[in-house]
């Protein structure tokens, strides 16, 4: 006789909706992570940076070969009869409108980023970059634009695609649990409730956790760079510990406000402030100019779409062992795939009611489209500066890069009040991350239920912020950023799985439900 497992959404923790064995098991990894990478000190940084390296050479062609597949995996399916499917079954509505839904993929996705690397990263990639001779100024810039593009772009957004599809299908037609265990069901059937589910979303936490609170410690780096900046803050841990306080309430408030009253709100405003600052720089720059620098930069990166999108740097790597897409495009394509976890079951979160084919073309061209006028004016800005001979923002970036984003506003009217919208988008947009980030760990420790208990809500969202304070104060943010990016691999390897569960279960579903049609 077979024995009749429970479901994780059914486990309790003293009466408590908690699921107590990704709880628990969470918590003491974490406990071990943190105090050994604390204890070790330096040789732990050397080391996860060593094995970092040594993954980058060996598996960097499978990061490269395995985003792309993804985008195809996903283009596929939006054209086949299975973008047709509803999630959450026929004549199921929308639980949010398109405007709240695309605030929120986008804040938590990767909103952050946009705002700590739109100006540093294509003035970075503008003096060193593999592609092209660096002393063709012109060359260099375009390039430049597009290795931007290809970061922050299609594929990164096919990766949180490819997640958050398959969980919100698992989740909202099959009614199974909001985890990523639940992917599995297909492959391994009720085991999913047993201690190899338990293992999957374990690691699900701890990569959230710690990918989490290791960009709010750099995040409270960029605010403080800020406020220095402007009101001559002192720029300090003390400092910065303060503000990761201070994000850290306002992203338990949020929480326990609810999904709809408090992450989508907030993530609307993140979207209102980033489309002020936006339009600011754009009409009180050069606007002709960044206008037509959007469209060609769009066009350059569709021309050699491809060509950047499956690069591996292979024959300059016979010539030299130092690899410049080892430190980006592998770094980037991990880093995504270990938060996948997390942006993926956000997204699956806030999107039923919408049909497969919508839902794949909202999250890969709404985002996109954004990101690219984003990064085209404020990273076009920089280098018209650049072209210009006025080279004070390389020298910004080399000197800080949280001060980037700064520097190129001083250069602009208005300095002090777009200075000050630039540190209310940079921390709210943190914010919206952070109660998100808990949410999604929150979810994951109630054993996939939609709703965690208010306690567990307050104790992941206050662990976050202090795992990021004790790493601020005792070092260990770049040796666990290292280590995020490793668990990348595992994920990668879990993506494959999920896209031939996924496809298994769309058959199956499409012929029970749509079979007649």
């Amino acid at each position: 006789m077979v024995k009749k497992r429970k479901r994780s959404d059914q486990k309790t923790l003293f009466n408590a909706a908690i699921n107590p064995p990704v709880f628990i098991g969470s918590l003491i990894i974490l406990i071990i992570v943190i105090s050994s990478t604390l204890y070790v000190g330096t040789p732990m940084e050397k080391w996860f940076a060593e094995v970092q390296t040594s993954i980058s050479n060996a598996t960097g062609w499978f990061f490269i070969l395995l985003v792309n597949a993804l985008l195809f995996f996903l283009i596929y399916l939006s054209f086949s009869r299975f973008g047709q499917v509803r999630i959450g079954g026929k004549g199921t509505k929308p639980e949010f409108s398109n405007t709240s839904w695309f605030a929120m993929l986008f804040s938590a996705g990767m909103g952050i980023g946009l705002l700590f690397w739109g100006v540093a990263e294509p003035i970075m990639h503008f003096n060193d970059n593999p592609l092209v001779n660096n002393n063709d100024a012109i060359k260099s810039a375009q390039s430049a634009m597009g290795i931007t593009f290809l970061h922050y772009g299609i594929h990164a957004w096919a990766i949180y695609g490819t997640l958050a599809l398959a969980l919100a299908f698992f989740t909202f037609n099959l009614k199974l649990p909001l985890t990523i265990r639940s992917i599995f069901y297909p492959l391994l059937g009720n085991r999913i409730y047993g201690w190899m589910g338990d293992v999957i979303d374990i690691v699900s936490v701890i990569a959230t956790i710690v990918g989490l609170a290791t960009s709010l410690g750099f995040g409270a780096q960029q605010v403080n760079a800020g406020l220095e900046y402007l009101y001559d803050v002192p720029y300090s841990r003390v400092t910065q510990i303060i503000i990761i306080a201070v994000i850290t309430i306002l992203a338990t408030g949020s929480l326990l406000a609810g999904l709809d009253k408090g992450i989508r709100r907030l993530s609307e405003l993140n979207i209102g402030l980033a489309v002020a600052l936006l339009l600011f720089v754009l009409f009180v720059g050069p606007t002709s100019y960044l206008m037509k620098g959007f469209i060609q930069n769009c066009g350059y990166y569709l021309d050699h779409f491809f060509a950047l999108g499956f690069w591996s740097e292979s024959y300059q790597g016979v010539k030299s062992p130092d690899h410049w897409q080892n430190s980006w495009t592998v770094f980037y394509w991990a880093w995504w795939i270990a938060w996948s976890p997390f942006v993926g079951i956000f997204i699956a979160r806030i999107s039923k009611g919408r049909t497969v084919r919508q839902f794949i073309f909202g999250v890969l061209l709404v985002p996109t489209i954004i990101t690219f006028l984003w990064m085209s004016v404020f990273g076009g800005n920089a280098l018209w500066y650049e072209l210009s001979g006025d080279h004070s923002i390389t020298q910004a970036v080399q000197d800080n890069v949280a001060t980037a984003i700064y520097k190129l506003l001083e250069k602009h009217p208005f300095v002090t009040l777009s200075s000050v919208l630039a540190i209310l988008l940079v921390a709210s947009f943190f914010v919206t991350s952070s109660d998100s980030g808990s949410m999604v760990v929150d979810t994951l420790t109630s054993g996939g239920r939609h709703e965690a208990p208010k306690v567990q809500k307050i104790f992941w969202a206050s662990m976050e912020g202090m795992i990021a304070s004790i790493l601020l104060l005792y070092g260990g943010l770049t040796a666990l950023q290292s280590a995020t990016t490793i668990t990348g691999l595992a994920f990668a390897l879990i993506l494959v799985v999920i896209c031939i569960s996924l496809v298994r279960s769309l058959r199956t579903y499409w012929e029970e439900h749509h079979g007649g049609d």
